[in-house]
């Protein structure tokens, strides 16, 4: 969402539309809804983005730089400064003519300062330091992390990640033990305890059992004189094995801060409240995001103490657009945005606002399709005729109106079940 703020009124109201349809369309080329999602998924994965801004007249492009090749010391007008290893050239391409090849992709103060680098110009910034380093431009290069930190979100379950693949092994060898089944015939003895067959009459009555069993899958035969009895080493509590491995499953979650109903859910409230903490983990790089939005627009707030173009990003996620859109088109009633629920429904400002100019100046929609009357668009003349028969629904019956599926309790879920 752009929103031109105009602190002169000297500034033409055209002016003012013209910039604005130059901003959104710049934005637009940047592709920064696609480019955001991107860059988020490998802050959360990785800790960081670092990242090269490549300026065109109609867009701006990002150029991901190696994450083991950057680091960030410093800040500058509390945005941080981005240093890049030229040394990523030597070591990752050998060939001379690839070298230089990837080389002449790269923006120049690149290309500069590896040059320097091989003239050995670069010097170390301090004791332990490596050579190679070079600043590079505050206004091209850049970072992302969450809660200026850049330790991966989810590394800290690693170790629990580990546990559970371990737990899984052995869940799948006891299942496989399971299966084994051991066909014992016990040679029978006298009084005296001497055996009734030899050593060879026992061995063909193995051999007649195991013709038997033939290719049969996990059964043995095994045929002794003398007494054999199996001890089960397994825990006789009452926690099977099923439980033991989703307690192991559950420290994965816990340790990640993540409900494990996200991904499997068999509750309404409490994957709610969980999406509602993601979103919170997030604001932080999205108020990152928007701040860097901001920046691109630095060619159309040339002038920002007369006029300045704003850039909001709207808090809307895959689980709540739905809501925020109704919640803004309920706004308009006090006169509110026009644009903001069509924005919050994921469409482009340029977008909403050619389609309407197009629809209604152009093809006179607005006078092809009328709308259905209703209280909201009807004369009071109108809706004197009518009669109030009270708060009723269109079935005739009253009452609160049902609520979405998603937006039920459990209990009442349950409830419509058994009744059902």
């Amino acid at each position: 969402m752009i929103t031109p703020i105009r602190y002169d009124d000297s500034i033409k109201d055209e002016k003012v539309i013209e910039g604005w349809l130059k901003a959104t369309a710049y934005l637009d080329n940047c592709r920064l809804k696609k480019n955001f999602g991107e860059i988020a998924l490998k802050v959360v994965r990785n800790g960081c983005f670092y990242g090269y801004k490549v300026e065109q007249k109609t867009g701006c492009f990002f150029q991901e730089l190696p994450i083991e090749y950057c680091r960030s010391r410093f800040k500058l007008n509390g945005q941080p400064i981005v240093e890049f290893n030229v040394r990523f050239f030597d070591d990752k391409f050998s060939d001379t003519e690839q070298k230089i090849k990837i080389l002449k992709m790269f923006p120049k103060e690149f290309q500069q300062g590896y040059i320097k680098y091989k003239k050995n110009k670069l010097k170390k910034d301090f004791n332990g330091d490596t050579t190679g380093w070079i600043a590079l431009d505050a206004g091209y290069a850049f970072k992302f992390n969450l809660n200026h930190t850049d330790v991966p979100l989810f590394i800290s379950i690693i170790p629990k990640l580990i546990d559970l693949d371990d737990a899984q092994e052995l869940d799948k060898k006891k299942m496989e033990q399971q299966l084994i089944r051991l066909i014992i015939q016990e040679m029978p003895i006298d009084k005296n305890g001497d055996l009734i067959f030899d050593v060879d009459e026992a061995r063909e009555l193995h051999k007649n059992a195991v013709s038997m069993v033939g290719q049969a899958v996990g059964v043995d035969v095994l045929t002794t004189f003398a007494d054999v009895h199996v001890e089960d080493l397994s825990d006789k509590g009452n926690e099977s094995a099923a439980d033991q491995l989703d307690k192991v499953e559950r420290t994965v979650y816990n340790e990640a801060g993540v409900s494990q109903m996200q991904f499997n859910t068999d509750g309404n409230l409490a994957l709610e409240k969980s999406i509602l903490n993601d979103e919170a983990t997030m604001c932080n790089l999205i108020l990152q995001f928007e701040e860097f939005a901001e920046g691109l627009l630095k060619v159309f707030n040339k002038n920002p103490k007369r006029l300045k173009y704003q850039v909001q990003m709207l808090p809307t996620t895959i689980y709540n657009y739905k809501d925020l859109s109704k919640l803004y088109k309920e706004q308009t009633q006090i006169g509110f945005s026009k644009l903001l629920p069509q924005i919050a429904l994921g469409e482009s400002p340029s977008t909403v606002l050619a389609t309407a100019i197009f629809e209604n100046q152009m093809m006179k929609l607005d006078e092809i399709f009328t709308p259905p009357q209703m209280s909201s668009t009807i004369s009071k003349v109108q809706q004197s005729g009518g009669t109030n028969k009270g708060n009723t629904s269109a079935g005739g019956q009253g009452g609160r109106p049902e609520l979405p599926q998603d937006e039920k309790s459990d209990k009442t879920i349950a409830n419509e079940e058994s009744a059902g």
